[in-house]
């Protein structure tokens, strides 16, 4: 990945539309971009009152619109006032046991949403580049020990990942009809694992439900010990879309289509693994198992192969499970000791993007 940094650069004086700016994933990447010179505008509800947005005081750094994905009307006046190049799509709604207690709200966020931001592109002329984030959990999951290529089957038995195998299919549909037809704009969807990094304060997420009840001093409590995920650095997969929009605005229709991003087979882990190595690095904490056996179900096993994207596009996991677990942890320490989060994340960043190269 020795053109990453390259990469980064192509975004400098580009308008950039970021939809979720203000969430954990949407937060490093307007950070990141800005650092190299992009005008970066976001499209997303207000942040969370702690959150990384504004942990990194990102209000007063890029342009960013309070708005919700779905409205269109609104959404097409974020696009008419900023005549984007490049569009990173990444607001969501989230989180797999929020989308069992509403699921109307995920349906319309996830499908509705991101056909609204669809037919924003569709409308805007002067759109480039179109990096469409879903999740892994698009594939319809077998329980599968070989990952997930990009050619598997959609579809989801939870609300969560059925919403997220749906908009690929709309995705797939509006790349079809329009975006491959139009001279000028290249559009790519993305399935990353499960990213897990520094300044996420959500709900019902396994890092930041580990930290807050380590700065509490009481258990962390978990559900499913054994369940394993594709946990990656956040940088992993923001690298990857990162590549692709830049291969994008270069004119290389090749890079159109969909695209997995994840850690390597041999790096994945199980929820027990990344608890006692959150504990390892806090320096204390003890964890309980939760023995309600009423939560909603979730896969228990879940990888994805990204051959694709070592191949065609030369990118590939720089931080295995061991350093992604030390960079998350310290993150926190950092911050609960004092530390700037501005700081320690445009410090991380540099040592990403450091790591390329060696």
């Amino acid at each position: 990945m020795e053109n990453l940094v390259a990469a980064l650069e192509s975004f400098r004086g580009k308008r950039v539309l970021i939809t979720g700016d203000t969430g954990f994933k949407g937060s490093w990447l307007s950070m990141w971009l800005t650092n190299h010179g992009a005008e970066v505008h976001g499209y997303a509800l207000p942040p969370l009152a702690h959150s990384h947005f504004n942990d990194l005081d990102l209000g007063s750094v890029i342009n960013h619109t309070d708005g919700d994905v779905r409205s269109l009307e609104n959404m097409m006046a974020k696009f008419h006032a900023v005549q984007p190049h490049v569009v990173f799509h990444l607001a969501a709604q989230p989180i797999v046991r929020l989308s069992y207690r509403d699921p109307v709200q995920t349906f319309d966020t996830n499908i509705g949403g991101a056909t609204n931001v669809l037919e924003c592109v569709r409308l805007t002329d002067s759109v480039q580049a179109l990096v469409f984030i879903t999740s892994d959990k698009c594939y319809r999951n077998i329980e599968q020990v070989a990952g997930y290529t990009e050619d598997d089957v959609l579809g989801g038995n939870d609300p969560y990942s059925a919403s997220k195998g749906a908009a690929e299919l709309v995705f797939a549909a509006y790349n079809a009809s329009f975006f491959v037809h139009r001279d000028g704009l290249i559009a790519a969807s993305t399935r990353a694992g499960n990213v897990i990094g520094g300044g996420d304060w959500a709900e019902d997420r396994i890092i930041p439900d580990c930290i807050r009840a380590l700065q509490k001093e009481q258990p962390i409590i978990i559900r499913n010990p054994q369940a394993t995920r594709p946990w990656q650095h956040v940088l992993e997969p923001l690298s990857g879309y990162i590549m692709l929009g830049s291969e994008m605005l270069k004119g290389n229709r090749s890079v159109s289509g969909s695209w997995n991003f994840g850690p390597r087979e041999d790096e994945v882990r199980s929820v027990n693994d990344v608890t006692q190595a959150v504990i390892t690095h806090w320096g204390n904490g003890v964890v309980h198992l939760d023995n309600n056996v009423n939560h909603p179900h979730e896969a228990t096993l879940l990888q994805l192969d990204c051959s694709k994207a070592r191949t065609q596009l030369g990118w590939s996991p720089q931080w295995n499970f061991a350093t992604t677990m030390e960079k998350t942890v310290s993150w926190y320490r950092a911050v609960h000791s004092g530390a700037k989060a501005s700081s320690i994340t445009r410090q991380q960043l540099e040592e990403y993007e450091r790591s390329t190269h060696d």
